[in-house]
């Protein structure tokens, strides 16, 4: 069995062993026998560093009249485009589209089994071709000194309609099978108007259903929307989150801020929620309407400032993203909640198991407490 000895808070490595295939969600959980739901699938809790198990439909129970869920209303693009570089084939996810019209790209190899395995991007002036008769030509890394991402600029098409038409969604090795769009979007996403999304989905809020969100409305949990469109998530060990388009609309704004004046927490629901909100808060810990790009990275050096919980999937040894659970949590809650997670026998990625991180108090003893 994998444990976990420790998380380095630089983050210059965690001393974990790696996640064992065995425990990657091969498949949606509704999928995995008669009668489940995408609610069926376990819930970890980490409060402070004492740690339960539950199951997500248990939720509800967990947090308490008051309390404030953000989440993200960003919908899922089929953003995985076969292609070809002369008479190889190559896979094409388009990550994020620039203001200048370009888009963040990344260059699969197609490993024969249905899904893809990394390549090296460029060089500059690769020229890609793409159904029809569209043409990808490759212009400068994204982050030098970085291969994996490419600005690139397409002609002959319309790439939203390249993929409407011909793309699929990215789907990665450790999965059983195609899927279709619809079971990677979430129950909150929204179509943008003008026809932006996320390169992968927002997972963290799968698990939800809208009987699940019913029974949170009628226990006086609030929601609050925002948007972040997120990129391709198969970064290279210890590679920061790039920028990333986002909006947090005034009203929401106003639900957050009124929400932590009444004594609610505010948790997050997925990492994207959490950089959305943490980059329209202010060092008062007050938000405020934006939008625009965001390229905050939440260290725990750096810390929270809205957010006072998350609710996450079970995120790689090497992701970036453990910093901002830290930032969220504190460093005991993020080492005890994994072990007993490997412990356990969870389930990583976008269809496993969640994990929801709150302040070291039980619901219902009182207002914000110190993160641990």
């Amino acid at each position: 069995m994998t444990t976990v000895t420790g998380v380095s808070r630089e983050g210059r490595g965690r001393a974990w062993g790696s996640v064992p295939e065995e425990l990657s969600a091969r498949v949606p959980a509704e999928q995995r026998g008669p009668g489940r739901e995408r609610d069926s699938v376990r819930l970890l809790v980490s409060r402070g560093t004492e740690v339960s198990h539950h199951a997500f439909v248990e939720l509800p129970r967990l947090l308490k009249a008051g309390d404030l869920l953000v989440v993200n209303t960003s919908a899922t693009l089929a953003a995985a485009v076969d292609g070809r570089i002369g008479r190889a084939r190559v896979v094409v996810h388009f990550s994020t589209r620039g203001d200048d019209g370009r888009w963040a790209v990344e260059l699969r190899e197609p490993d024969g089994r249905g899904t893809t395995r990394a390549r090296a991007g460029g060089p500059a002036g690769t020229e890609l071709s793409l159904p029809g008769d569209g043409r990808l030509v490759l212009e400068e890394p994204l982050a030098p000194p970085g291969r994996r991402l490419w600005w690139g600029r397409v002609a002959g098409v319309d790439v939203l309609g390249l993929l409407r038409g011909h793309g699929r969604p990215i789907r990665y090795a450790y999965t059983d099978r195609d899927q279709p769009l619809s079971v990677y979007q979430t129950v909150f996403a929204l179509p943008s108007d003008d026809g932006a999304g996320s390169a992968e989905m927002p997972s963290a809020a799968r698990p939800f259903t809208a009987r699940l969100v019913a029974e949170l409305v009628s226990r006086g949990v609030q929601f609050a929307p925002v948007v972040l469109h997120t990129g391709v998530a198969s970064a290279e060990a210890h590679e920061p989150p790039y920028p990333e388009r986002y909006e947090v609309p005034e009203v929401s704004a106003r639900l957050i801020n009124a929400a932590r004046a009444g004594g609610g927490r505010i948790v997050a629901v997925g990492t994207t929620a959490v950089r959305a909100v943490e980059s329209a808060a202010g060092e008062d810990g007050l938000v405020r309407a934006a939008k625009g790009w965001t390229g905050l990275v939440v260290t725990p050096e750096r810390g929270v400032r809205a957010v006072d919980g998350l609710l996450t999937g079970l995120h790689e040894p090497e992701a970036s993203h453990l910093l901002m659970l830290e930032a969220v949590a504190g460093g005991a809650a993020v080492d005890r909640g994994y072990a007993e997670a490997l412990r356990r026998r969870y389930l990583w990625h976008e269809f496993g198991d969640v994990h929801l991180l709150l302040p070291g108090v039980h619901p219902g003893n009182g207002p914000h407490s110190e993160h641990c």
